[in-house]
């Protein structure tokens, strides 16, 4: 009886210690199948286009509700199907001479993640622009398929009061604010 006990004890241990780890899931993200849309509006106009994920890898433990890691996106990606425009706004707003990158690093979130289906969370975390660090908060929808996850979720960026160029010229007036589209596709792994 005594030895069963040990065993049985052995037992749900490693079945412990195996549900513990496979609760720390590792997503990273496919910049090729991942997204980065964005809206201007503008007076009689608006822009639209798509940024570059340059990379990305998220880790996450739904049981301890804790988050790190980081989405990279190629400042000089933009592509709003006007190369004199995508230019303008390389050169002139966001100058990506001096700053090549924009990220999210996210620092916590709220919410409950499932281990396959959908869920929605909110992640807060910092999103640098123009080499200045920002809290933001961002809502997100999430899929899993236990294997393959989709993050996706819309946020507006405030960027003439975050000290970037207002682009709008005499006639042309541009919103002081862009929409963010985020879609973020990748796979998920145990993760450490």
């Amino acid at each position: 009886m005594k030895r069963f006990r040990k065993a049985l004890f052995l037992v749900q241990s490693i079945a412990l210690a195996t549900s513990a780890l496979a609760q720390h899931q590792t997503f990273t993200i496919n910049p090729d199948a991942s997204k980065v849309a964005f809206a201007l509006a503008g007076t009689g106009h608006s822009v639209s286009g798509v940024f570059h994920v340059q990379s990305g890898s998220i880790s996450f433990d739904p049981g301890a509700a804790t988050i790190s890691g980081s989405v990279i996106v190629a400042a000089g990606s933009g592509d709003s199907g006007d190369k004199g425009r995508d230019k303008k706004m390389n050169s002139d707003v966001l100058d990506v001479a001096h700053f090549a990158e924009v990220s999210f690093v996210p620092k916590s979130y709220t919410g409950t993640i499932a281990p396959t289906g959908d869920s929605t969370i909110q992640v807060a975390g910092i999103f640098t622009l123009h080499g200045t660090p920002h809290d933001l908060m961002l809502p997100m929808q999430l899929h899993s398929d236990g294997t393959k996850l989709t993050a996706s979720g819309h946020f507006v960026v405030p960027y003439v009061q975050w000290g970037l160029k207002d682009p709008s010229v005499f006639v042309l007036k541009v919103a002081k604010e862009v929409g963010i589209d985020l879609t973020l596709v990748g796979q998920l792994s145990a993760g450490h």
